[in-house]
């Protein structure tokens, strides 16, 4: 299968400042979280492998296309969603999402069919013809989206897709995306600086720090391992005699305070073998929580300085 994006010691400088400084990454996955803090750097990956910004030195690949020597087909070939709006303020929707479309390279009939589809599935079908002045934030958010999808892609670049979105537009955008990668039909780049959305909506996510890679990991593995650590809250386990059952079945545990324990399963272990062990005990297992937050966990050490410090 042909990698989404390769970077390859890709460095990027502009006015003579480095942004982007020797990355190195193949990634493969049909969801792909770009995450990092403002001015990390993201918004000019996203530039550089459109083909808006000319690499310094290394080299990117966008759907094995060399983004120095084949940007335009790089470009017919993705989506893109830009954080700042680029409008023609007194177009209408359709029409707008119509020349997008033509400019991603199909035929005016087929772009005009394309632009109406893509507005009735963003949720805008009855606004397509009003001027895109006139559009409400979340709207705006909305009809970028429609341009991006609008001419088929294979992937799809997403810029802070839900920057300055109330909640109920936040989560019909993440709805949107949700389904969007559920079709299966393309790839997605999601870039944020909100945790949040990138775990809604990423499988894979790719840490950017002063334009240097800080993390890379693959979220299912790290959901399906998290699956596997429990924190219990129980009562009646003070003798240790539970610990010693379920070390016999293949557990780690480590005993804490006021009747919590920690416990790594072994593959294969279903969650009843536990509740088993404390019916024959004589132990409650008031509470079972599986371990969350693994994403803010990655992120904050990727953040963190060499003394510790964020």
């Amino acid at each position: 299968m042909t990698p989404v994006i390769e970077l390859d010691g890709l460095e990027v400088r502009l006015g003579g400042r480095p942004i982007l400084k020797k990355l190195a990454a193949t990634l493969a996955g049909r969801s792909i979280g770009l995450l990092g803090p403002n001015g990390a750097g993201k918004s000019t990956l996203l530039n550089t492998l459109l083909g808006f910004h000319k690499p310094s030195s290394g080299a990117a690949r966008v759907l094995g296309l060399d983004v120095r020597t084949r940007a335009r087909e790089v470009r017919g070939l993705v989506g893109y969603m830009p954080e700042n709006d680029a409008f023609i303020a007194s177009m209408s929707g359709v029409r707008f999402v119509r020349m997008m479309a033509e400019l991603a390279g199909l035929p005016p009939e087929q772009a005009l069919e394309r632009a109406h589809e893509a507005f009735f599935y963003v949720g805008l079908g009855e606004v397509r013809y009003r001027p895109l002045g006139s559009y409400s934030l979340g709207m705006k958010q909305a009809a970028k989206l429609a341009q991006a999808i609008a001419h088929g892609p294979k992937l799809l670049f997403l810029d802070e897709p839900t920057n300055g979105l109330d909640p109920p537009a936040r989560v019909r955008m993440i709805q949107l995306i949700q389904e969007i990668r559920d079709r299966g039909d393309l790839h997605l780049i999601l870039s944020s600086h909100l945790l949040r959305d990138v775990e809604e909506c990423c499988d894979q996510v790719l840490i950017l720090k002063d334009g240097s890679i800080a993390a890379y990991c693959n979220l299912e593995e790290e959901r399906r391992a998290n699956l596997r650590f429990l924190e219990l809250e129980t009562r009646g386990a003070s003798n240790g005699c539970f610990l010693e059952a379920l070390e016999k079945l293949g557990c780690q545990t480590a005993q804490g305070a006021q009747g919590r324990i920690k416990v790594v399963l072994p593959e294969g272990l279903e969650l009843r073998s536990l509740y088993a062990v404390a019916a024959e005990q004589q132990v409650q297992i008031r509470r079972l929580n599986h371990k969350r937050d693994s994403l803010e966990d990655i992120f904050l050490k990727a953040m963190e300085g060499p003394d510790g410090r964020l």
